[in-house]
């Protein structure tokens, strides 16, 4: 590997806000969770949590809409919300989910510079689950005045956390690694393998890392 390739990678995971994550839950669709991963990247977002209770787990996500985004992401996959909240709860400080209720808070009304959160969005079709609507710490809206009261997922995702980064920027989060040092070398060196895929088997060590 190149210096100047080495220093791209130590640039961007110094940039990796550890304290931010995304959770799809049931999300049908591949092209929105490509699309989704690459707006991740894009903030610096490093993990991906993605929950298939209903529907069969997802084996491979193009390059099409996630401009291979995906390869560059640590991203799991569970087969419950219980056993996806177990990990969120060893991680993050506040899980909330976006749907349009009556007790959702205005997204700007969050504060995503003192605590760790993980946001949650739901399929294509029916949104976010009760169950885990009723293991989350609160719900989140998007303010809309349009006679359409939702937004696509991958849209969605990208106005939410766009707005984290715009409060974490401001707060000098990305001033400093966010990641420990252990966890940076390791993507460093998934990263440097030759000609590197986008495969699950190769991020489980990374599961247990903070």
């Amino acid at each position: 590997m190149t210096p100047a390739r080495s220093g791209k990678f130590q640039k961007v995971l110094s940039s990796r806000q550890a304290n931010l994550a995304i959770v799809m839950e049931n999300v049908h669709d591949q092209h929105n969770i490509s699309a989704v991963m690459r707006t991740c990247d894009a903030v610096g977002i490093q993990d991906i949590y993605i929950i298939s209770s209903v529907i069969p787990k997802h084996t491979y996500f193009g390059p099409k809409s996630s401009s291979s985004a995906a390869k560059w992401l640590t991203v799991q996959q569970f087969s419950s919300v219980a056993e996806c909240m177990e990990v969120l709860r060893s991680r993050f400080q506040k899980v909330y989910t976006t749907h349009l209720s009556a007790d959702a808070v205005d997204l700007y009304e969050i504060d995503f510079t003192q605590e760790s959160v993980a946001l949650v969005f739901g399929n294509e079709h029916d949104g976010i689950s009760e169950e885990m609507r009723s293991v989350a710490d609160g719900n989140i809206l998007i303010p809309q005045v349009g006679m359409i009261q939702s937004l696509n997922i991958s849209v969605a995702c990208a106005v939410s956390i766009y707005e984290a980064y715009r409060q974490k920027k401001l707060a000098g989060h990305y001033d400093h690694p966010s990641l420990s040092v252990e966890r940076i070398e390791e993507i460093k060196a998934l990263w440097s393998k030759p000609k590197v895929k986008f495969r699950f088997k190769d991020l489980r060590a990374l599961r247990k890392l903070k």
